[in-house]
């Protein structure tokens, strides 16, 4: 698997992404979401992103944490893999609401510690700005986290140009990922990626296969993708991965997956190298 950089870590030039596992409906049992995580290591990957507010709802709030812990454990010695994890999304039954405090960011980053079983969380990222809490003072609280011992790395969500760079002067050389909505359909992050290419720091595109995994027959982008995917003999999953980490050396996209077939299937997307005319079609789709 190629590798990339989230900081002074090694990972795999594509990670997992663990949400489905816990938020799909029907869910995975507990042994199929085990397996998807054993998948993931066996094909390679290093970077599984998970985080508290992944649940169904209230009553099981820290669910996606719990399973990949244990589906860590149980693979046995899966090494040096890098969990990222979020917090400050909470919920309120099954709807999603932000606290972006201080004071609920170091409940919120302690309880996940103890949920990974881990005394120092590889990843932590704050996971969407909240309008009650200035950005700053969440981005205070993530830097004593880090000055803390309590997180080894930190990252935003869902961030805009001025929110990285704030973050950047507040949480300091700590802060080294942004992860934003991006894909072939959703491209309003462009200017956040190529910010985060000129800095340095690793951009996680979530949701990366929007605009080609709904309606693969329907739209122009779509129908680009699926062309270059039957040209090349793969998956219209692979190319769109593929297509993604072509955008710059700071992109580890995060895909979703609920089978092991699809991860396994994402996973081989690090080996696909478009070629110049391809990447240009798919950059003007």
């Amino acid at each position: 698997m190629e590798q990339r950089r989230i900081g002074n870590r090694t990972v795999s030039a594509v990670g997992l992404g663990a949400m489905p596992l816990s938020t799909k409906d029907p869910r995975p049992s507990p042994d199929e979401a085990a397996a998807v995580v054993h998948a993931a290591l066996d094909a390679g990957v290093t970077l599984i992103d998970t985080a508290d507010a992944y649940a169904h709802d209230e009553a099981e709030f820290g669910h996606n944490e719990e399973l990949v812990a244990r589906a860590l454990a149980s693979y046995g010695s899966p090494g040096d893999v890098l969990v990222a994890t979020k917090g400050g999304h909470t919920r309120r039954g099954a709807e999603w609401e932000l606290d972006g405090s201080p004071a609920y960011l170091r409940r919120a980053c302690e309880a996940s510690l103890r949920r990974l079983g881990v005394e120092a969380i590889g990843l932590y990222q704050f996971h969407r700005p909240d309008p009650t809490t200035p950005w700053e003072e969440s981005m205070g609280a993530l830097r004593e986290l880090v000055d803390d011992g309590l997180v080894q790395l930190a990252g935003i969500s869902n961030a805009d140009v001025d929110q990285i760079d704030a973050a950047r002067a507040i949480v300091g050389d700590a802060l080294v990922s942004v992860q934003n909505q991006f894909s072939p359909g959703w491209r309003s992050s462009a200017g956040e990626l190529a910010h985060c290419a000129q800095h340095g720091l690793a951009f996680l595109p979530w949701s990366p296969f929007g605009g080609v995994s709904a309606a693969k027959s329907l739209g122009s982008t779509a129908a680009e993708f699926a062309a270059v995917a039957d040209e090349l003999g793969t998956s219209v999953y692979r190319v769109t991965l593929a297509w993604h980490l072509a955008q710059a050396d700071v992109v580890v996209p995060i895909p979703g997956a609920s089978r092991t077939e699809s991860i396994t299937d994402s996973a081989a997307a690090a080996a696909l190298h478009l070629a110049p005319e391809h990447l240009a079609r798919l950059n003007a789709a």
